[in-house]
């Protein structure tokens, strides 16, 4: 089902798709994609894909600037209407990721989790997930990593139909993309949870 409705949305999407390749190529002078290591299932790492929102912009000890001061403002409407996430759809296709899932985080992360935050790796990072639906990057992390799990507790298919109807009015309505006082969501520095 999966590969499926993927395959079925980037063909829907590719329109946008190739518009997006051109203009970000345009833009940023090169690659129009962002690719980064991130774990999957079990821990196992691949590179996601997205589309490029930020400029390469380093301080004098070659370490990136903030993100509220790489970022365009051609990336921020991207952001704003999700469509960096488009070329998730090929890691879907390629067996990384799943449509519904808890989002794969940063690789720095699994050394913060609890062992029951760490149970969000039992199931395939998702496009858009639970968490997603209920509150995005505008819920605390504690929060988010409750709702990873008790997705992780009670996956079903209509389950996932539910959040992929959900993801679609949330992405019209602009709804939980950034926390506040951050361009999209602040740094995991862990929890207390056990």
């Amino acid at each position: 089902m999966d590969l499926l409705l993927a395959f079925l949305l980037f063909i829907i999407l590719l329109p946008i798709f190739l518009v997006l390749v051109i203009t970000l190529s345009i833009y940023h002078k090169g690659t129009p994609f962002f690719s980064q290591s991130r774990p999957g299932m079990d821990h196992i790492p691949f590179k996601i894909l997205k589309f490029k929102t930020m400029l390469d912009l380093v301080n004098e000890d070659g370490d990136p600037l903030s993100d509220s001061v790489r970022i365009t403002n051609f990336g921020r409407m991207i952001r704003k209407s999700s469509l960096d996430e488009i070329p998730q759809l090929i890691n879907v296709l390629k067996g990384d990721m799943s449509l519904i899932g808890p989002r794969p985080l940063l690789d720095d992360y699994l050394k913060l989790y609890s062992a029951n935050q760490s149970r969000r790796h039992e199931v395939r990072p998702g496009v858009t997930g639970w968490a997603q639906v209920n509150g995005r990057n505008a819920i605390s992390w504690d929060t988010k990593f409750k709702l990873d799990v008790w997705y992780v507790d009670n996956v079903t298919f209509l389950l996932d139909l539910k959040i992929l109807f959900q993801t679609f009015f949330n992405v019209l309505a602009g709804k939980g993309v950034t926390q506040k006082g951050h361009v999209s969501m602040g740094r995991f520095e862990g929890s207390r949870e056990v």
